[in-house]
């Protein structure tokens, strides 16, 4: 059977690849400009406007039937989702999802075309804003696959969806636009495809996984309280800080010793704050967390292990029960395991083969990074989703790194640099290749 499905997916691309190089060849420039445009004006999560806008008015152009400011987040405020639909006579729907969003990193990687955006964060920090997870990338190969794919209609049947998804990195713009009544108002698609690039593979090669593929991702925000005082008098009062420091150490113990080890899991303290000033005992302190797991089993023991800590930390403390250490799991600040669909996952795996090339084809392992994509695929997967892996990284820089045992900057850091030209052809290529294999 999968000599029959690599067979059929190298006669289609054989017969689409004329059609495939003239359209890359004709629209890579703009399309390196539309990266670099995007890449230096980032917007963060829940403020995806100049962004959606592109995205809109290049599906537009491109003759799609364009709708925007879609979805609906828990607040009652709307989103910037974008949703391109292209109805081809009968056949199957395939949704082609792309996310929008940009991280508070300050760049640090010295381009040419890097960003200088500053913004606040929700807790008033002052914070650049990158492209530091390559949503540019997406973005612009989701732009070349929706021009791609309408100059080429005689090679597909169906209805084809792009979505321009906002806010990722907080993972509740998928659910946004679920709640917004996505497949009411446009359908209901049969597949689901999309990518993410890596930085451990180089720019021309792709990377797919079948079955669980990303861990699951819970928010936890958590709250130390104390007794604010005079830093000079410490035992009039109970100090949130130290409190705070000895939480953070022991729940990394949560893995190491309450975690079954053959069960990988995470827990991050991404954000820490608390105090005025250097000689004040502050009354609280504020934490927010993120875990990784594969198993609900996995998921619930962190989850039971930083309440029976946070309850440790209050008795230790001495401190009476309103004053008691808060743990809140933000259930909307949350995704799923990320699953590729095993057979969809072997389609799309011979339809990447046929276009790029055996050796461009890497069989790849989990990662603990999330990802809200699969939300649209439903709770019970009954929706097939592919997400499968884009190679971004400089091929030589990637060689000398490995060849010196490291690793070059990867996604949520501020030299994350992704070579653009390659990946984007990369990525238009590939997407548009799997995007016309499961459109006939």
């Amino acid at each position: 059977m999968r000599h029959r499905s690599l067979a059929r997916s190298a006669a289609f691309f054989l017969a689409a690849a004329p059609f495939v190089a003239a359209s890359l060849c004709a629209q890579q420039t703009d399309l390196v400009a539309v990266y670099k445009d995007i890449h230096q004006h980032p917007e963060l999560s829940h403020h995806e406007e100049r962004t959606s806008a592109i995205v809109a008015a290049a599906l537009r152009q491109a003759g799609y039937t364009v709708t925007d400011h879609i979805g609906v987040y828990p607040d009652g405020t709307h989103a910037f989702g974008v949703v391109g639909v292209m109805k081809n006579g009968a056949g199957p729907t395939l949704l082609v999802r792309a996310d929008m969003d940009a991280l508070p990193i300050i760049e640090e990687t010295g381009l040419p075309y890097a960003s200088h955006v500053m913004t606040k964060t929700k807790s008033g920090q002052d914070t650049g804003v990158m492209h530091a997870c390559a949503h540019d990338v997406h973005t612009t190969v989701l732009i070349g696959t929706a021009r791609a794919m309408a100059a080429n209609r005689a090679t597909w049947h169906g209805t084809l969806m792009l979505v321009g998804q906002p806010s990722e990195e907080t993972i509740d713009g998928a659910k946004a636009m679920l709640a917004d009544h996505l497949y009411e108002r446009f359908g209901r698609p049969d597949r689901i495809i999309g990518l993410h690039d890596i930085n451990t593979l180089a720019a021309g090669t792709v990377g797919v996984i079948a079955g669980p593929a990303m861990a699951s991702s819970t928010s936890v925000d958590v709250l130390i309280q104390g007794i604010g005082g005079h830093g000079a008098q410490p035992q009039l009062g109970r100090d949130p800080v130290t409190l705070a420091a000895l939480f953070i150490t022991q729940i990394q113990t949560i893995v190491s010793r309450e975690e079954d080890p053959q069960n990988p899991t995470v827990v991050t303290v991404g954000d820490i704050h608390g105090g005025t000033k250097r000689n004040i005992i502050p009354d609280e302190v504020k934490l927010e967390l993120t875990t990784r797991s594969f198993t609900d089993k996995s998921r619930q023991t962190v989850l039971d292990g930083l309440r029976a800590m946070a309850a440790g930390i209050t008795t230790s403390a001495a401190l009476p029960p309103e004053k008691a250490a808060k743990v809140t799991v933000l259930e909307d600040e949350s995704a799923p395991v990320q699953v590729n669909d095993p057979a969809l996952s072997e389609q799309v795996r011979g339809t990447l083969i046929a276009a790029l090339g055996a050796s461009n084809v890497i069989d790849m392992g989990r990662l603990m990074g999330s990802e809200d994509v699969g939300v649209f695929g439903l709770a019970d997967h009954s929706i097939p989703v592919v997400y499968f892996r884009l190679g971004a990284m400089d091929p030589a820089k990637l060689a000398a790194a490995q060849a010196a045992g490291q690793q070059l900057p990867g996604m949520h850091t501020s030299h994350f640099e992704p070579l653009p030209a390659p990946t984007i052809a990369t990525g238009v290529k590939a997407m548009t290749a799997v995007a016309t294999s499961l459109l006939q």
